[in-house]
């Protein structure tokens, strides 16, 4: 069995690896002219982290990301509204990482290149269309070297190229844009003084305006310093979606981001301004989804992660799902006999999963817990119980995580 794989991204990368591991060849098609390391900060949950982990890439991971050991939500005021202990201090059997998106990338392409070896990774390769010809599909791509269409042939074709698919769009050309929620965010990350312990994860003020702080890298060589990722959520005015929707590497502007922040957080442990001000080049990203489809398997066609269930980025689920899309489709693929069967099987338990979390994120997911207080308390509060119950806020986050798959028990009584 040979699985052509469009888009050399956290799922597509994920996916070739499982694939290689379950026995089954997968090759791999990348429309960039390189494998880059690109965006920021972004966390792996402890579901995911233990796919990761069976791979054998958590030694990896550690040497340039941080187990995060403790999640807090504030209001603007820097009062704790919700604190949780996360991954093996919360007791999973795994951690929960936040790490920089190009230095994951990097560790599942090098894990790539390893086991699967250079053959199998085919960099510039924009997929334009593809067919069924009997028990085979066929991929075609171009190249911007216009060398002309190159053609590839396997038994199963697994879209994986992000919010833009091209292969979603051919199954679903009336799909349009993206989603933009008027929701803008501006990401960037600089080397910060310790916050705490160095593990901790901050997300302050509401979705109409919210600071998010963790560290992602920790240098031996400054032991005081924290490679640490910011971000800022904040709903505009624009009446039309900006352009880009869907791309994280536009340019942040200073004034712009500032404006969402100055004069309206008080966080006490850092000043957001100062912080953002600190940072080189920044990023900024339009807030966008799509719609959940009824299907994602055509005959030998499917999707994956963010080609399948592109979603908010409130919850630290997307690269999450995408690992957890890589093993479910594996274990399909090396358990049934008809590739068909095996596409239909991992499309329903994965679309029917992930459908609800892009519902959910579109409400605020865990994070709805900071809203709640924004809109009851504006002002702040002298007693968050008073203001919302323990077993209202609890509802509230942990309900978002048993329902996206990863509460401790879930994980650590998951078989792989």
């Amino acid at each position: 069995m040979k699985i052509l794989i469009a888009g050399g991204g956290i799922g597509g990368l994920a996916t070739a690896l499982c694939l290689h591991a379950a026995g089954i060849e997968a090759e791999v098609f990348e429309q960039a002219s390189s494998i880059r390391e690109l965006g920021v900060g972004i966390n792996v949950l402890p579901h995911a982290i233990k796919e990761l982990a069976a791979l054998g890439l958590l030694p990896a991971l550690d040497e340039t990301g941080i187990r995060t050991r403790e999640l807090i939500y504030t209001n603007r005021f820097g009062q704790a509204i919700w604190q949780e202990l996360r991954g093996l201090d919360a007791g999973y059997d795994m951690p929960q990482l936040s790490i920089h998106r190009g230095k994951l990338l990097q560790v599942l392409f090098q894990a790539v290149m390893e086991r699967l070896g250079p053959e199998r990774i085919h960099i510039d390769h924009k997929l334009v269309g593809f067919q069924e010809r009997g028990d085979r599909v066929v991929a075609r791509f171009d190249r911007t070297a216009g060398s002309g269409p190159i053609e590839a042939e396997g038994d199963a074709l697994i879209g994986a190229d992000g919010i833009h698919s091209k292969v979603r769009s051919i199954l679903y050309p009336d799909q349009g844009q993206p989603i933009w929620s008027g929701i803008m965010i501006w990401r960037g990350a600089v080397e910060w003084p310790v916050y705490q312990d160095g593990r901790t994860m901050v997300i302050a003020g509401s979705n109409t305006s919210k600071f998010v702080f963790y560290p992602i890298h920790a240098d031996p060589a400054k032991p005081d310093k924290r490679l640490t990722n910011w971000a800022v959520m904040a709903r505009t005015d624009a009446e039309k979606a900006p352009p880009g929707r869907g791309d994280w590497n536009r340019p942040g502007r200073l004034e712009e981001t500032l404006a969402f922040v100055r004069d309206k957080f008080r966080l006490g442990f850092v000043d957001p301004v100062s912080l953002i001000e600190a940072t080189g080049p920044f990023y900024e990203y339009p807030n966008c989804d799509r719609d959940p489809v009824a299907r994602w398997s055509f005959g030998r066609v499917s999707l994956l992660g963010d080609a399948a269930h592109p979603m908010y980025p409130v919850g630290s689920n997307g690269a999450s799902q995408a690992v957890l899309d890589a093993t479910c489709l594996a274990r399909h693929l090396s358990s049934v006999a008809s590739v068909q069967d095996a596409l239909s099987a991992y499309d329903v338990e994965r679309r029917t999963a992930t459908s609800e979390i892009v519902l959910a994120n579109r409400k605020g997911g865990p994070e709805g817990v900071i809203d709640m207080i924004e809109k009851r308390a504006p002002d702040g509060f002298d007693d968050i119980e008073r203001v919302a119950s323990y077993e209202e806020r609890k509802a509230i986050v942990r309900g978002y995580a048993t329902m996206a798959g990863f509460s401790r028990d879930q994980v650590n009584t998951k078989e792989r």
